[in-house]
């Protein structure tokens, strides 16, 4: 009779040595992970959505909770603090953060949104053009915490804009398309893919939204990074890998199947329609996440070089205390090889 865990005999090595690797995938199973979007559940939030819903994160021994966000600047200081183990959010207004916080050893891990989508988002018929100088003297929607209006010391540097003669009114986020459309203000400052949806879903024509990308107005900004809370990054650098890993898979997906991946977002928005956000997310693939550099370098990483210069334009508006480095903002330490993570 040969005992259950008698390791000299072949079949019950095989046997035993299968309990143990099972045993081994339940433990990593546990690694529980508190994740943070930098909004709503919206067609752009579908990488990560997909990838949970298609067990990525599970098939790298994560259990992963997301929650919405109440913008890209606010969801940094809920990573900082630990409350959350990693998030999205603007890198550019982590990078003040970190100057004003230095005993924060906060990092971003991945970049999401190769380009950043701040924008103007003005009505033509309220004097708007796709001149900058045509915003002069109007009336602004500011929410304080949006990533996009915290650039506009840069845009209106680069731009040579006299904003003295501006009004910017701070508006909480559910009211900012509403006041634009209702004429209460000229023009709002936010993510290009959510003010353009939002005001034609209210109705607004298409012909009388200006839509006023930064990027095309000398604004050489990178987006949304993956931040990860220093005492995550230390404890559990292999769930960082796991995490990244999973959304880069979801990112494939969500590129191959845009109308599959926001399935994945409206099931979780009562409000949300899925031909809006299936549009919403299609600009957001074509402006922010599949941008010409990521084609041809892959999802996650980023040009040195121009993350360097992009400091530099930070440092136009923003007096630093201690003007960083790029290895000090971006760690590559847990992103796949480059091989991994090409596009389809």
């Amino acid at each position: 009779m040969i005992h259950p865990f008698d390791l000299s005999k072949p079949a019950a090595l095989a046997c035993a040595l299968a309990i143990l690797a099972g045993t081994a995938v339940s433990t990593r199973a546990q690694t529980a992970v508190k994740f943070t979007l930098d909004w709503r559940f919206e067609g752009p939030a579908a990488p990560f959505t997909v990838a949970l819903d298609k067990g990525y994160f599970k098939a790298e021994g994560l259990d992963v909770t997301i929650d919405t966000g109440n913008g890209s600047r606010e969801s940094i200081p809920r990573v900082a603090s630990g409350t959350y183990d990693i998030g999205t959010g603007d890198v550019n207004s982590l990078i003040r953060f970190r100057d004003e916080n230095p005993s924060i050893d906060l990092k971003a891990v991945m970049m999401v949104y190769d380009r950043p989508p701040f924008a103007i988002v003005g009505r033509k018929s309220k004097g708007i053009t796709a001149d900058p100088k045509s915003l002069v003297g109007k009336k602004f929607g500011a929410p304080a915490a949006d990533g996009a209006y915290a650039q506009w010391p840069i845009f209106k540097t680069v731009n040579a804009l006299d904003d003295s003669a501006m009004k910017f009114e701070n508006v909480g986020f559910p009211v900012r398309e509403p006041m634009l459309a209702s004429g209460e203000v000229d023009a709002v400052f936010g993510f290009s893919f959510s003010v353009y949806m939002n005001l034609k879903s209210r109705g607004l024509p298409a012909d009388d939204i200006v839509l006023m990308l930064m990027s095309d107005h000398g604004v050489e900004l990178y987006g949304n990074v993956l931040m990860v809370s220093p005492k995550f990054a230390a404890d559990k650098p292999e769930a960082v890998k796991g995490f990244i890993k999973a959304l880069t898979k979801g990112l494939r997906d969500t590129a191959a199947d845009p109308a599959a991946a926001t399935a994945t977002v409206i099931k979780r928005n009562d409000v949300a329609k899925q031909d809006v956000e299936k549009e919403r997310l299609e600009l957001s693939l074509a402006q922010n996440f599949v941008t010409p550099w990521v084609k041809a370098n892959g999802y996650g990483g980023i040009d040195k070089a121009r993350f360097a210069k992009s400091i530099d334009q930070i440092g136009l508006t923003f007096t630093f205390k201690s003007k960083p480095k790029v290895e000090d903002i971006f760690t590559e330490a847990f992103l796949p090889p480059p091989a991994d993570r090409k596009i389809n």
